[in-house]
């Protein structure tokens, strides 16, 4: 029996079968044995093969109990998301699978988004093979100089070949119906910092959905998480959205030191015209990235989180 997992929980995944019946699926034991480094080797989005138990599970509300199975396959996946699991450095945490698109969330102030974070995300999706849009919300309350931030941040990423939008859950009815049109007949993942209003956009572009959200906290700026695993929602008119859970910092996973320039798009591209093959960028005479650097054709701030990730692999954190 085939199906689409639409949850994770951790423990259990919830399993939509072709014919339109949901199982609560667990992992059949062998099957963490084929050296997949995961802490969860099943993601949402992940197409498998389930063989249905015999088991139910009662529901609290005295409801009907949810039939029950066992993942025994999971299907070639085209991409996925993956981040180094907290507090594991030798584990990876899988967001989703097979995605058309990710949205990362983002926000100028109430939360700030920082660059690093953002960076972070894109090369590794860009090592993936996940296309991303870039979605600055709360637009609606920045004032003078954080509008001129988005300005800038919209400016640089949309150079590099990001497409950016602009929203503002609460109320800004056309650039969420802009957004939702991009969702129609696509799987998109939704991901970025705790606070930057992912829940409430969500709840915006989906009607009914209402997922939990959370006031930011005013001492630190920062927003807490609300959503606690990875989920996948029906999009009116087609399609499908995953919620994941909000994260502070995002560890990239199974990156090579010579790899980590391939993955920032400008970075490699200048990289062509270094004098020495193998330039880390860093040091060496005659290299174009550094250059491309002291001439602005590339944004410090990229160029900063390059660095970063180089000093992440120096000191062992990914491996």
């Amino acid at each position: 029996m085939r199906g689409l997992v639409t949850r994770n929980t951790g423990s259990w995944y919830v399993v939509l079968t072709d014919e339109g019946v949901r199982y609560e699926c667990k992992v059949k034991g062998n099957f963490r044995l084929k050296g997949i480094r995961s802490t969860n080797p099943v993601a949402v989005g992940d197409r498998v093969e389930i063989v249905p138990t015999d088991c139910r599970q009662g529901r609290e509300d005295g409801g009907e109990a949810a039939p029950r199975g066992f993942i025994t396959d999971i299907a070639d996946r085209t991409n996925y998301i993956i981040r180094k699991a907290s507090n594991l450095s030798k584990q990876s945490s899988i967001l989703a699978a097979n995605v058309d698109m990710a949205y990362l969330v983002v926000t100028i102030a109430h939360p700030t988004t920082n660059t690093t974070f953002i960076d972070r995300f894109l090369a590794s999706a860009e090592a993936y093979a996940v296309p991303v849009t870039i979605v600055v919300n709360k637009t609606d309350l920045l004032n003078e100089e954080e509008a001129r931030q988005l300005d800038e941040l919209e400016n640089l990423y949309a150079s590099i070949g990001y497409p950016v939008m602009r929203t503002c859950a609460l109320g800004g009815v056309e650039s969420i119906d802009a957004l939702r049109m991009a969702l129609r007949d696509k799987v998109s993942l939704f991901a970025g910092n705790s606070g930057v209003g992912k829940s409430t956009l969500l709840s915006a572009l989906i009607p009914g959905l209402n997922l939990k959200t959370a006031e930011i906290s005013e001492a630190h700026d920062t927003g807490t998480h609300t959503t606690t695993f990875s989920e996948m929602f029906a999009v009116p008119g087609g399609g499908w959205v995953i919620d994941t859970p909000g994260v502070r910092g995002f560890g990239t996973f199974n990156m090579e030191r010579e790899e980590v320039s391939h993955f920032f798009r400008e970075i490699f591209a200048a990289s062509a015209d270094c004098r020495f093959g193998g330039c880390t960028h860093t040091h060496e005479p005659s290299c174009a990235v550094r250059q491309a650097v002291a001439d602005g054709r590339i944004a410090p701030s990229r160029y900063a989180s390059y660095l970063n990730m180089l000093e992440d692999k120096d000191e062992g954190k990914y491996r």
